[in-house]
């Protein structure tokens, strides 16, 4: 074969074609940019939501997203807006930039270093990003 894409390349440059040819505004799409229509919801309404309202001796919304941070990187970063969304949150219900950080590299005995890399790699593009930057 005289094509140098690797089969991964020549997939996603297929369906970028296929994109652009259904709508062309595809061409453009980016995830991050899907990320903003989902904001940072406020802490009160996450630990109502998916903390202490309905077990009052359960696990706190804090500790839920790290749960989901942990099981999104075990799963080796792969679902990006959902790992960038989970730390906002995070930091959100008072976590800091070491736990999360930290919760990140335990999962590398768990996950592999290349999962928990990637996953480090997204979390901090959400700590180094401007407080009123979103994405």
């Amino acid at each position: 074969m005289s094509d140098p894409k690797n089969p991964f390349e020549f997939f996603m440059a297929q369906a970028q074609d296929m994109a652009k040819a259904m709508n062309p505004s595809l061409e453009t799409f980016t995830p991050k940019g899907f990320e903003t229509l989902w904001p940072v919801m406020p802490k009160d309404w996450m630990e109502m939501a998916f903390g202490k309202a309905f077990n009052k001796e359960g696990l706190d919304a804090k500790t839920r997203l790290f749960l989901t941070l942990a099981g999104l990187t075990m799963h080796g970063a792969q679902a990006e807006s959902q790992l960038r969304l989970t730390v906002r949150h995070l930091l959100e219900v008072g976590a800091t930039k070491q736990e999360i950080a930290e919760a990140i590299a335990q999962m590398s005995m768990f996950a592999g270093i290349p999962a928990m890399t990637r996953a480090a790699a997204l979390a901090k593009e959400v700590m180094d990003a401007p407080e009123d930057d979103e994405t």
